[in-house]
């Protein structure tokens, strides 16, 4: 492999650990463990690089370069006492090819229900005040033009959205989703979603890319605009942020004035599937309503309705433990309790989603085995979906390679009833337990994705292949806060 430009010196790790947030929540600094297996991850990396008689930059690249990263994670980890979950691999593997690739590679078909893309040109930038750069600390702005004052923004645009998800990861298909925001400041409109998606469909391809419609029901306008969404752009789902409001108050699902509408105007044009923000609290105003009390509720009056929670109802400085009936946890119990009191069961129409919140529990193996463990027990594991939230968070791929290898320790398993993780209980969450609700043939697809353009591209990038190992997201408060006024990061 012919070294590249994006990190000549091998300086990032190819699992990446850091405080970068989606956009929707203030960065969380790494913790003392955190920032000591980053340590220790590099300290291993060099040395097997060394070993192996290749580059730094050489090695990151390859499967033995995420194992490498991925075992000194797992003894940083140990060494703190956090043995709730680990990630499986052969010590070895930092150094075998056919070790590391049998433990990192795979033939699974991904389904990553929420990604986001900024459209770089789009009218937001209206709002914008001169002389500000939006999203100029992105990675890829320092290597483009800065005359005029915002053509480096060209540079973020779908090309890099296509590297990123198809290329430097093994994501086949993706959901393009929304940010809560105002009609005239969405950072990505429908129209500019849609413009992407189409730039991947017609690379004589199968359709890779589908779309949600952004509906906040305490808005005027958006409950009436669903059917535009649903008859012009063929969106396949809903999202909502039940936290969010035009004057900072939020809603329930089943509130008579503002959610019931909702559903019944999905139902009335028959797509009856709806994504709900839960967890990942914006802040303290509202907060109840980034909570899961109302979807036990909501999910049993409409059981021909399918919601799928975003999240899960996960809240980063809340550590996950074991669930207990009425203990009245915040965070992923929310989300549990409210389908126990509601009586609704594993395998229903709720469905658990988890992006962002998979790469926060890679933090921490003990809010990890507890957070996968009760979901797939009492959500079920025919319904907890992928998803990643990139590219807030670069390329997916770390976290493909880590949920690939993730296990629940045996302990755990037998005192709280967790299931192992298989190699079919991550084909089910990786992509088959989507294809249900977004009424998709995984066999039909994955056929078509295997030899389509956007296959053969890949499979020719792969020959070179040249992933920048870097995050997109505000990665201190100050960043998350210019983020918020005016996407300057």
């Amino acid at each position: 492999m012919t070294r590249k430009d994006s990190d000549p010196d091998g300086l990032r790790l190819p699992i990446k650990l850091d405080s970068t947030s989606n956009g929707e929540f203030v960065p969380v600094p790494l913790d003392a463990t955190g920032r000591y297996a980053n340590r220790l991850a590099r300290e291993h990396t060099a040395a097997a690089a060394r070993r192996t008689g290749q580059s730094r930059r050489r090695f990151l690249v390859s499967s033995c370069g995420a194992a490498s990263t991925l075992l000194a994670f797992n003894a940083a980890q140990a060494a703190a006492g956090r043995t709730g979950s680990y990630f499986d691999l052969p010590a070895d593997a930092a150094f075998d090819t056919q070790l590391a690739g049998a433990s990192l590679e795979g033939d699974e078909f991904i389904f990553d229900v929420q990604g986001h893309y900024v459209d770089p040109t789009g009218a937001w930038l209206k709002q914008v005040p001169e002389g500000v750069r939006p999203f100029a600390m992105m990675p890829k702005a320092a290597d483009c033009p800065s005359d005029p004052e915002r053509a480096y923004l060209q540079c973020l645009g779908p090309d890099e959205f296509v590297k990123d998800v198809f290329l430097d990861s093994d994501t086949d298909l993706m959901v393009l989703s929304f940010v809560p925001s105002r009609a005239d400041a969405e950072p990505v409109t429908i129209e500019s979603a849609d413009a992407v998606r189409r730039i991947v469909d017609e690379m004589e391809g199968t359709q890779r890319l589908l779309l949600h419609g952004r509906v906040n029901p305490n808005q005027d306008g958006d409950v009436a605009q669903m059917d535009e969404l649903a008859e012009r752009w063929g969106v396949s789902a809903w999202k909502t942020y039940t936290q969010w409001g035009p004057d900072g108050t939020g809603f329930w699902m089943d509130d008579e004035d503002t959610g019931i509408p909702f559903v019944e105007k999905a139902r009335e044009l028959g797509v009856k599937v709806i994504c709900i923000h839960k967890g990942l609290p914006f802040g303290p105003r509202s907060y109840e309503h980034s909570q899961c009390q109302d979807i036990g509720r909501i999910a049993r009056r409409y059981p021909d309705v399918t919601f799928i929670i975003y999240h899960s109802g996960y809240v980063v400085d809340q550590p996950e433990r074991a669930f207990e009936h009425g203990a009245g946890r915040d965070g992923i119990d929310t989300l549990i309790q409210s389908l126990v009191d509601n009586d609704i069961g594993k395998g229903s129409n709720v469905y658990a989603e988890l992006g962002s919140t998979w790469r926060f529990l890679m933090r921490d193996p003990d809010s990890a085995a507890h957070a996968m463990g009760k979901l797939l027990k009492y959500v079920g594991e025919d319904n907890v979906l992928w998803g990643t939230d990139s590219i807030w968070y670069g390329s997916p791929q770390d976290q493909i390679q880590a949920f690939r290898t993730f296990q629940i320790s045996s302990e755990l398993q037998e005192r709280h009833g967790y299931p192992a993780i298989t190699p079919d209980i991550r084909a089910k969450v990786f992509g088959l337990n989507a294809v249900k609700p977004y009424k998709i043939s995984a066999e039909e697809l994955k056929l078509h994705t295997g030899r389509d353009a956007m296959a053969l591209r890949r499979t020719a990038y792969l020959e070179a292949p040249d992933p920048h190992f870097r995050t997109y997201g505000p990665k201190t408060r100050r960043e998350f806060l210019n983020l918020l006024r005016h996407g300057d990061v």
